[in-house]
């Protein structure tokens, strides 16, 4: 097989940057740290555990990509309450505290800087460990001076940034959105319409940190952070961590449409009872999840193309607060679809699931391959992650895919070319796997 000569090693430390460090950043931070000493299987993790295939060979990514290892990996970030990684971790109650005990030394290290927070777009919380500032301006700052000082003290050779933080109240691109002059100025103005997750964006991008968000939030899904993102050659990715009921629809959906079966009505609900539960359960922070939970459904099944079978779809989701479930989230489906001559069907999915335990591999597939896209000079929005995503950010002009398995094609051909070889179409005769 053929390497590529133009990807910059994995040399020295990666820092991980974490905005939020709830319930998935100590999930993930733990079962990596655990990993390292072989007391734990990163499951779920496509750079850890997956392969593909190259000519007739199979190999694993792992071995395949030069990624950067585990034991490279320091992990850093911020919070708007001061809690360690180890007392968040406890507070969660994603993982048992034996399991959290041989790493304990290591957790309680892991201290967050103090966070950017202006209540307004998270309503449900109320931060003690946040930075202060006359302006938008001066937060971005401190967030650039935080980076800095931790990839110097850390010594750490260059970064990445995975947005674990809530769900904020939806906000749509405005004016100040439309370019790198206009945000700036925003930012002196201390525009309303600049959100505390556009402030951490935007402080990694000035200081070539590529960032992913992984919730749905107006991040860095405009013009504005666009051009930043051009100017600085930063790689961005989002938005909004696909892991529960949203990876089933993505799974269940193509295969109705792959055997043209109609679709009369899909209803979708979900309990839980974590942190983002709660931010979940003011309708503002709901608008925003809602909206990139929607989306998947009239893109997969493509639903102006074939009004017969999808025309009249009624497609509702609702998340409910239910404290007694934790991070234990259950989401349930109830789809009433129809075949021949119309004869109508159903369907109950009802998935009892984890959230943080779902989304911790993928912020360390993203932080690697976020990674990887940096080190072989792709710059600006990386489409082909949208594997890992409810709402795929695109480039200007290109629709999303959300075919879960059009995605894994659609990324693992993009590594292919990373290491100079050749895609595999949809005729091929041998399983990627």
């Amino acid at each position: 097989m053929k390497r590529s000569t133009s990807l910059a090693p994995p040399g020295g430390k990666l820092a991980v940057l974490l905005p939020g460090m709830g319930a998935v950043a100590s999930t993930f931070i733990a079962g990596v740290l655990l990993a390292r000493r072989g007391l734990g299987t990163p499951v779920g993790s496509l750079t850890q555990l997956g392969g593909l295939r190259v000519g007739g060979e199979r190999v694993r990514l792992s071995q395949y990509l030069p990624l950067a290892r585990l034991d490279q990996l320091v992990f850093g970030g911020w919070d708007i309450f001061p809690e360690n990684v180890h007392e968040a971790a406890l507070h969660c109650k994603v993982l048992e505290p034996a399991q959290l005990e041989p790493i304990r030394e290591e957790l309680e290290a892991i201290r967050p800087m103090k966070g950017v927070f202006h209540p307004q777009y998270v309503k449900r919380l109320h931060g003690t460990h946040v930075k202060t500032g006359a302006t938008k301006a001066d937060l971005v700052e401190q967030v650039r001076q935080d980076i800095r000082a931790f990839l110097r003290d850390k010594n750490c050779t260059r970064a990445v940034a995975v947005w674990c933080g809530s769900t904020e109240t939806y906000v749509a691109a405005d004016q100040v959105h439309a370019s790198r002059r206009a945000f700036e100025a925003g930012l002196l103005e201390n525009d309303p319409s600049i959100t505390n997750s556009q402030l951490y964006a935007w402080a990694c991008i000035q200081e070539g940190v590529a960032f992913a968000n992984g919730s749905p939030n107006l991040a860095v899904d405009f013009p504005a952070a666009a051009e930043l993102a051009r100017h600085h050659e930063v790689a961005l990715a989002g938005k909004d961590f696909k892991t529960g009921q949203t990876l089933m629809k993505t799974v269940i959906a193509p295969a109705l449409k792959a055997r043209m079966l109609g679709v009369r009505g899909w209803f979708s609900t979900n309990i839980l009872g974590n942190r983002d539960g709660e931010v979940l359960d003011d309708p503002e922070s709901f608008r925003s999840k809602e909206l990139t939970k929607r989306g998947v459904l009239e893109e997969i099944l493509q639903t102006g193309d074939h009004p017969a079978l999808y025309g009249d779809l009624f497609h509702k989701v609702r998340i409910e607060y239910y404290p007694p479930r934790g991070d234990a989230k259950e989401g349930w489906d109830n789809i009433d679809l129809f075949g021949w001559l119309g004869y109508p069907m159903q369907m109950k999915i009802d998935f009892l699931c984890r959230d943080s335990i779902l989304a911790a591999p993928i912020v360390l597939d993203l932080a690697l391959l976020m990674d990887l896209a940096q080190r072989a000079g792709r710059i600006g929005t990386q489409d082909w992650l949208g594997f890992y995503f409810k709402s795929p950010m695109t480039e200007p002009g290109r629709s999303a895919e959300h075919d879960l398995f059009l995605q894994e094609r659609r990324l693992k051909n993009t590594l292919r070319a990373m290491m100079g070889d050749e895609a595999r179409g949809p005729s091929s005769t041998e399983s990627d796997d």
